[in-house]
């Protein structure tokens, strides 16, 4: 095959790519509607179960604003605190931290549009600029006045843009697992492939090879926490297959280290010592960055720490709000 031939194959076969992947949606989407129902079930009867141990005063609610439907949940009163999940998640991966803080401040977790119990979007993309608006607007919705924001991993992304964009509402930012780098190269490719794998065959093709890149070893191995795991595990699986396009905003996020030197809130940053996804050399550079932070590295932790170490967590919010 000469040159000019091989051109024309990998031409025509990005021609057909989306054609080819369209049509596997449709073929599987009786599919993934069945496996979704399956997974809605079980984290019914989970959420129903967490929230009766947990606290019975926590309060589900949706929220009409910026041309979409947030879910929310609020807790406790005091000096408000919102609280941003990361990817694959939900608001529920903050409820033993805000069941406890409620106690002290006034907790609100939420779902970012296309997770959780949010409203979807339509578009290839959901952007982290899209997300932000979406968070600016709940702070205005609730009038919720200058708050502090918790932000893990993807949420951590937003909150560096609230400091950026809208400083008038913040009291502080609390960073936990998260980076403003843009997505390094090598990553991008590989968290490109498992997001391709994740769009055709459903986001329980590649559960199995998540796991191990969010969870530390010790997690995984902890027998102790095998219920814990198998919920985790099922609640990844159950996403909605259109997660992809949160995907595609976190790997297409542009850097927002050279605004840095512009955010005058107060930071607290968290990163874990073994987390391979936001390493803690990113910690440190926003530390760098930011004029009045705080950098904690948690030793042996991985991306997980508000789900795997929430006590930990819960102890570095409260003592850096009451320094």
């Amino acid at each position: 095959m000469n040159s000019h031939s091989k051109v024309l194959v990998v031409f025509s076969l990005c021609m057909f790519l989306p054609v080819m992947i369209r049509y596997l949606e449709d073929r599987l989407e009786c599919c993934s509607i069945w496996n979704a129902a399956v997974y809605a079930g079980y984290e019914m009867q989970r959420d129903m179960k967490s929230s009766d141990n947990l606290n019975a005063n926590i309060v589900g609610t949706m929220a009409h604003i910026n041309n979409t439907i947030l879910y929310y949940e609020e807790i406790g009163s005091g000096e408000p605190i919102v609280f941003s999940h990361g990817l694959l998640w939900s608001s529920s991966m903050f409820k033993d931290i805000t069941t406890v803080l409620s106690q002290e401040f006034r907790c609100i977790s939420y779902d970012h549009r296309g997770q959780g119990q949010s409203a979807d979007h339509k578009a290839e993309e959901i952007s982290i600029d899209l997300l932000c608006d979406d968070a600016i607007a709940l702070i205005e919705h609730l009038d919720l006045g200058p708050v502090h924001f918790c932000g893990h991993s993807m949420g951590g992304f937003v909150a560096l843009q609230i400091a950026k964009r809208r400083p008038d509402l913040l009291r502080s930012i609390m960073l936990f697992n998260t980076s403003a780098d843009a997505e390094f190269s090598d990553r991008k490719f590989h968290y490109g492939l498992l997001n391709l794998f994740c769009r055709l065959f459903g986001p329980a093709s590649v559960t199995d090879l998540v796991m191990p890149i969010m969870h530390t070893k010790k997690f995984l191995r902890d027998e102790s926490r095998g219920k814990e795991r198998r919920a985790i595990r099922n609640s990844i699986a159950g996403n909605r297959r259109t997660i992809w396009r949160a995907v595609n905003g976190v790997l297409n996020r542009a850097s927002q280290t050279e605004h840095l030197s512009e955010i005058s809130v107060p930071a607290l940053i968290v990163a874990g010592e073994n987390d391979c996804m936001r390493l803690p050399g990113e910690a440190e550079r926003m530390a760098s960055g930011i004029k009045n932070s705080k950098l904690y590295v948690y030793p042996q932790g991985g991306h997980m720490l508000p789900v795997e170490e929430p006590f930990y967590v819960t102890d570095a919010i409260r003592e850096f709000l009451r320094s």
